[in-house]
């Protein structure tokens, strides 16, 4: 087979699309935590409910997205689809005057993501051999981080350039995240055997069908991201420490940058000792890094902190897919990706809600508490997991 870089083609490009997408996205919401509370005056427990809400609800149509394009057969037809649509919400944005109006918008820009993703990650699973997923899937999260970091830096650059004029940066990510979809012209579904018939079953909220180990995996991560604070809700942490509005985008970037330098690396060594001993790592570097905010208010500390909470992300966010695929492969491999996303995304909802609560009542330092003690939670029973399942396998 062909290989770009050492890539088979689909994941080089989908990891393409992923860049742009980032980019744009990054650009635009590495600015909205400042945004929403300098122009529109919003609260920080108001940011927490929106990240979480459009998460979680992002989470409840990848199921649904998964499990439609294992019916179908298809995978790339709703990935378009989704990055079109949250494109066209970010050209949008720059006409909103109030919080609410912001709400609609970022939620259907999740709707987006909702529809994307789990066919997306089932493309790049069928796309490469097992032995391969976690470097797949570890190139994939790294290009995700170069938008990461490209874009807030490009934010800080034209906010300056701008005269902090967010609306027209709104309307120049947009322009960015339209090539990500201009990418998928080099983007092929993987075809199925002529033969092979088409999963029947009907569609459920329900993990009735999967196996036991593929449902423990779901638990122990869903624990743990409800003490996962969203990413823009930690960025406040940046004002804080003394930093003006330019700073939360510069945090942006110092996490994404962590992000990029060690998503490859890790990928490449789960698939050599295991993505459940990486797991454990990422989850440890997310407990570090919490206690490190909650202890430590100044600007050396703030920065340690987003280093290694990007190094958290690293660790976890393409290895849990790998394994993800691994657990819940043939007809369910789509919908499978949704009931992980799902997990990530409904405790996000959860963990915002409670976490800007805590935090906008008796300050970030407690909220940082409550996200520890929820994490350490989650990662004692990714241990039970892993010590019953994942002991000669994962």
């Amino acid at each position: 087979m062909r290989r770009i870089f050492g890539l088979v083609p689909n994941v080089f490009f989908l990891g393409l699309v992923s860049l742009f997408n980032d980019f744009s996205s990054e650009m635009v919401y590495s600015v909205m935590p400042a945004f929403l509370t300098v122009v529109l005056g919003v609260p920080p427990v108001f940011i927490g409910f929106l990240e979480g809400f459009a998460d979680a609800l992002a989470s409840f149509l990848k199921i649904f997205a998964g499990w439609f394009s294992d019916r179908i057969g298809k995978r790339k037809i709703l990935s378009v689809l989704g990055y079109a649509l949250s494109t066209l919400t970010r050209f949008v944005l720059s006409l909103v005057a109030n919080f609410w109006q912001v709400f609609v918008l970022r939620a259907l820009d999740r709707v987006g993501k909702g529809f994307r993703d789990s066919p997306r990650d089932a493309l790049i699973s069928e796309s490469v051999e097992k032995s391969e997923l976690g470097k797949s899937f570890g190139y994939h999260r790294a290009m995700d981080a170069i938008g990461g970091i490209l874009g807030p830096l490009a934010a800080v650059i034209l906010l300056s350039v701008l005269s902090g004029d967010y609306r027209l940066l709104f309307i120049i990510g947009g322009i960015f995240g339209f090539l990500s979809v201009l990418s998928f012209v080099f983007v092929r579904d993987i075809p199925k055997p002529a033969n092979a018939p088409l999963p029947r079953v009907p569609f459920t909220l329900s993990l009735k069908g999967f196996g036991q180990d593929f449902k423990l995996l779901i638990l122990s991560i869903f624990i743990f991201g409800l003490g996962v604070m969203p990413i823009s809700l930690m960025l406040l942490q940046s004002q804080n420490v003394g930093f003006n509005s330019v700073g939360i985008p510069l945090m942006y970037f110092v996490y994404g940058l962590s992000f990029l330098l060690f998503a490859i690396p890790f990928g490449k060594i789960s698939d050599r000792i295991g993505e459940g001993k990486v797991l454990v790592m990422g989850f440890l570097a997310a407990i570090v890094s919490y206690i490190i905010f909650a202890r430590f208010s100044n600007p050396a500390g703030l920065i340690v902190g987003f280093v290694i909470f990007g190094l958290y992300s690293a660790m976890t966010e393409g290895v849990q897919k790998a394994l993800a695929s691994k657990l819940a492969s043939g007809e369910k491999l789509a919908t499978g990706q949704g009931f992980l996303n799902a997990a990530v995304g409904i405790s996000s909802l959860l963990s915002g809600i409670v976490g800007g609560l805590i935090w906008t009542l008796f300050g970030s330092a407690l909220a940082f508490v409550y996200g520890i003690v929820l994490m350490s939670l989650g990662l004692l029973t990714f241990l039970i997991y892993n010590k019953r399942y994942g002991k000669n396998r994962y």
